[in-house]
């Protein structure tokens, strides 16, 4: 599922390098928080959102097949750019 979610929003956004997914398991199902450039965001949530609905709706059909329950949803910028900041610190302090 990663996978499809990666291939799809990767083809969709300007700065692919920065697209990230994040998976996380509870009772409920298995929630996929996808991260964008936030001058991406308005592609992957489209007109009246449309487009983040038809990436759920793929989603779906491929959750069937996999016997999951999946939640997709989309990072808020200020989320997206702290991951990023976190990131760079980690990088650093490896050096």
């Amino acid at each position: 599922m990663k996978n499809l979610l990666e291939f799809i929003l990767i083809h969709l956004v300007d700065n692919p390098e920065e697209v990230k997914i994040e998976i996380s398991e509870d009772e409920r199902g298995t929630t996929y928080l996808m991260h964008v450039h936030p001058d991406d965001m308005g592609k992957v949530i489209g007109k009246k959102g449309s487009v983040i609905n038809a990436i759920r709706n793929i989603a779906k059909i491929r959750a069937i097949k996999e016997g999951i329950r999946p939640y997709i949803t989309l990072a808020e910028p200020a989320e997206t750019e702290e991951k990023v900041e976190e990131e760079t610190k980690e990088e650093v302090a490896a050096e």
